[in-house]
């Protein structure tokens, strides 16, 4: 019971995350600086430690999870580029956006979020103590979560109907996952390499479109700044939520 109210809280932060998003659209520039910095920060301070402490746990082998690392970063860049030229306009191409590549970004960080769910579920199972600080750090950096899926919505040409309706899906999967973990057992190798596939998908995300989109007609000092403290916030918040 404890896990479906905490992914209630879930659901309400991504929400606030997405609508603050919207509201700022038209300062989007800056908002997708700093969700840029937080997507970088959750790959290096976030994914990428919790990867190197199930792989010490399980002995799994490191250079599998590197693999879907980078394959996770390949992975994307191959279907945007395919989803861009498949367009036929040049201009675009250079452009560098397209509806196409909105969906599949926004359905990935969808994913994520239902394994943030699954984690939630897992970790109460564990105990109460676990689950609650699992709980407090998804919870925490959802509202990220719902920045991030309408800013890529945004910026790849989505109109804002579009935009709330896949930041609802990504509001409401972190529920179902918390139901998943009562229900199906998933195997720890599967979680390790998806946790590698992610980093790179988000690595890519935000190095590769976001930052590149941000700073192409509004590069400045305080875009930077807004970079980095988007990945300080992702730094505080994964140490003091202890996740």
């Amino acid at each position: 019971m404890e896990a479906i109210i905490f992914s209630i809280g879930t659901f309400v932060s991504t929400l606030l995350g997405g609508l603050f998003g919207i509201k700022n659209r038209d300062r989007l520039h800056l908002v997708i600086s700093f969700t840029a910095g937080v997507l970088i920060g959750v790959a290096f301070f976030d994914i990428l430690p919790e990867i190197f402490e199930m792989v010490q746990e399980s002995g799994a082998d490191i250079t599998y999870v590197m693999v879907a690392l980078v394959a996770g970063f390949f992975v994307i860049h191959l279907l945007e580029k395919i989803a861009v030229i498949h367009s036929s306009h040049e201009e675009e191409y250079a452009d560098h956006r397209h509806p196409t590549v909105g969906y599949i970004g926004a359905l990935g960080l969808a994913f994520h979020s239902f394994l943030d769910g699954l984690g939630i579920g897992l970790a109460f199972q564990v105990n109460a103590h676990i689950g609650f600080l699992v709980a407090f750090a998804v919870i925490a950096h959802d509202f990220s979560d719902g920045l991030n899926t309408v800013s890529i919505m945004l910026i790849n040409k989505h109109n804002i109907r579009k935009s709330i309706w896949f930041l609802v899906l990504d509001a409401v999967v972190p529920i179902l996952g918390v139901g998943v973990a009562y229900v199906f057992h998933i195997p720890q190798a599967w979680l390790i390499d998806y946790l590698g596939f992610f980093a790179g998908f988000l690595l890519y995300i935000g190095a590769s479109d976001l930052l590149p989109e941000a700073h192409s007609k509004h590069s400045s000092y305080k875009m930077l700044g807004l970079t980095l403290l988007g990945s300080a916030f992702i730094f505080l918040v994964t140490r003091f939520a202890g996740f």
